[in-house]
């Protein structure tokens, strides 16, 4: 292992407090953590677009972004933020959204689903597929493409993503892709990149454990693991990026497996020396908008 040295850098910038979520976070801290954004400038620029506008889909609060004039329907990315189930929002993921809009030429619905400890397992799991379920019903009003939706996620919405890929299954709705960015995909927090990078990787398995706990839920179940889920054939076929020096890479690259195991078409690819979150921070990650225009092309086959 030799972390990247934009990783190496990131890390040294990183303010005390802020890589490692304190597990004695009261209510009151854990509000004035979710205004706040140190790495907003990071994020990239808030591309301009034809149209961006708030809605409510079945009661859940979503941001759309359309990168092109006009009516026609285009290809749909339903897009779920990171943050360990606890934080992040649509604000804060302003210029992903944009940024997914504009490198996919698709309309990007991005949820704004409940965050835990307020609102636990299964909430974040329920308003996803609640999302994914309206855009397949109503495609005219988000002005898609019914054949061409995807999901996309990472870390606590690759997740979310993961469940909504299956629920979509089980209900015979076709998905045409998902994208799943270093997603939590278990949460028995016992694979070996687990044990390399449990502390000093910014990301670290005392916080994991923090967010697993604030969520709550059965480990069993497979709307919180999905790597529980018993038959994974007919999923959507995937792509799951992961990072090397990234407590979850293990467990995503084994999803991957798995998924193709059971016939699922999917590709895996890890960003040697990358940590836990460089996907949404292209200000420091030159690996960040290499990711990026991989799952596009991906995206794009898909779409096609």
């Amino acid at each position: 292992m030799s972390l990247h040295p934009q990783a190496e850098a990131y890390l040294k910038l990183l303010p005390a407090g802020l890589a490692t979520p304190s597990l004695e976070l009261t209510p009151e801290l854990i509000a004035e953590m979710r205004a706040m954004d140190a790495f907003a400038e990071q994020r990239g620029p808030i591309v301009p677009l034809p149209l961006v506008r708030d809605d409510v889909a079945t009661g859940v609060p979503v941001r759309i972004y359309r990168p092109q004039d006009g009516d026609h329907a285009l290809p749909a990315i339903v897009y779920f933020h990171g943050g360990g189930w606890v934080f992040g929002d649509v604000d804060r993921n302003e210029a992903l959204g944009r940024d997914l809009a504009v490198r996919n030429g698709a309309v990007v619905i991005s949820v704004d689903y409940r965050l835990a400890p307020d609102h636990p397992f299964p909430a974040a799991a329920d308003d996803g597929w609640s999302v994914v379920k309206d855009v397949f019903a109503r495609p005219e009003a988000y002005q898609v493409d019914p054949e061409r939706i995807a999901v996309y996620g990472d870390s606590a919405g690759g997740n979310v993503a993961a469940v909504a890929a299956w629920q979509a299954r089980d209900a015979g709705l076709r998905l045409a892709h998902q994208v799943l960015v270093y997603p939590v995909v278990d949460v028995a927090m016992d694979t070996e990149s687990y044990r390399t990078y449990a502390t000093g990787f910014g990301l670290g398995a005392g916080e994991m454990a923090w967010f697993i706990a604030q969520y709550g839920g059965d480990p069993a179940d497979p709307r919180l693991a999905p790597a529980r889920l018993a038959d994974k054939a007919g999923l959507a076929p995937a792509t799951v990026i992961t990072a090397e020096c990234d407590p979850l890479c293990d467990e995503g690259e084994a999803y991957a497996s798995q998924l193709a195991a059971a016939g699922v078409p999917v590709e895996v690819r890890r960003y040697d020396g990358a940590i836990h979150g460089f996907f949404g921070l292209p200000g420091f990650f030159d690996q960040a908008i290499e990711a990026r225009e991989y799952a596009a092309a991906r995206l794009k086959e898909a779409f096609r």
